[in-house]
């Protein structure tokens, strides 16, 4: 199986993507977190790209993608960048597997564009106030006068703190994922991008009563697949999809935040076996 690394323009934002799989497979857009990009989402594409149509762009700001200048950072604008990018490729109708960041803009494009989105993978991907821990709210309060304390989350320190931390053993997380994100957060403008997101976080928490009435009203098929020593985002945030989605399938893992990064071979079934469902109802 052979993963292509494409670039395609929207609307002046030079958008690099990861794609496998065959066209006419049931297509699953990978939407990743902070600081990642699509690269975290490697060895679920080598697990599931023979299979499955896969694609992977990493966002403004992120990764290979080359904004422009000026270009404004927001939860908002990533959501229509986003949007554009589905629309350039023709998607059609796919699943979206929502990660940390993935959340807020994947919930955004299945508001704006329901018909889309034929089911969710939600993984540590919050939209309920009770999944938020102290530490989550601490950073969500932070506004301007407090860049500082943003610009302290973006230190190699930190972000191998993000991969590591919560994990029931660290010698399984490679190190490749915090240095490649940490090369890309010290590319220039980058941290001023991600201070700009974090003061805009508090955009997602004000519309997650939309996202839940949104869950309530379409029912989407959903998997949650959580690891439960996220110190940002709790398991009561897992457990919530299942107030506005009952029938939602929902698994804990013992690890972090980056789950796949220690659950690959637990996770990746799952999410073929959801992908084979959601496309047989689709077909």
């Amino acid at each position: 199986m052979n993963i292509a690394h494409r670039f395609v323009d929207v609307d002046g934002v030079r958008v690099f993507y990861r794609e496998a799989g065959p066209a006419d497979a049931q297509t699953l857009l990978l939407l990743h977190g902070f600081p990642s990009a699509s690269h975290q989402f490697g060895r679920l594409i080598d697990a599931l790209g023979d299979r499955f149509h896969l694609v992977a762009p990493d966002y403004p700001g992120f990764g290979h993608t080359q904004a422009p200048d000026g270009f404004v950072y927001s939860f908002d604008r990533l959501a229509d960048v986003v949007e554009g990018f589905v629309d350039r490729l023709g998607l059609g109708r796919f699943a979206v597997y929502m990660f940390d960041f993935g959340a807020p803009v994947g919930f955004r494009l299945a508001v704006r564009r329901p018909e889309l989105v034929a089911g969710l993978v939600v993984q540590n991907g919050n939209a309920y106030e009770e999944g938020l821990s102290e530490q989550a709210r601490g950073f969500i309060a932070l506004g301007p006068g407090q860049e500082d304390q943003v610009r302290g989350l973006l230190t190699l320190e930190a972000t191998r703190g993000q991969y590591e931390g919560g994990t029931s053993d660290p010698e399984t997380i490679s190190p490749d994922g915090w240095t490649l994100d940490q090369h890309f957060l010290d590319l220039p403008g980058r941290k001023e991008a991600q201070v700009a997101l974090a003061f805009d976080y508090r955009s997602n928490v004000a519309r997650y009563p939309e996202w839940q009435e949104w869950l309530r009203a379409n029912r989407p098929p959903t998997l949650v697949v959580w690891g439960s020593n996220d110190p940002f985002f709790v398991a009561e945030g897992a457990r919530a999809y299942l107030r506005d989605v009952p029938e939602a399938e929902l698994h804990l893992f013992d690890t972090g935040h980056f789950a796949l990064e220690e659950k690959l071979p637990e996770i990746t079934p799952l999410i073929a076996d959801f992908l084979e469902r959601v496309g047989k109802d689709n077909g």
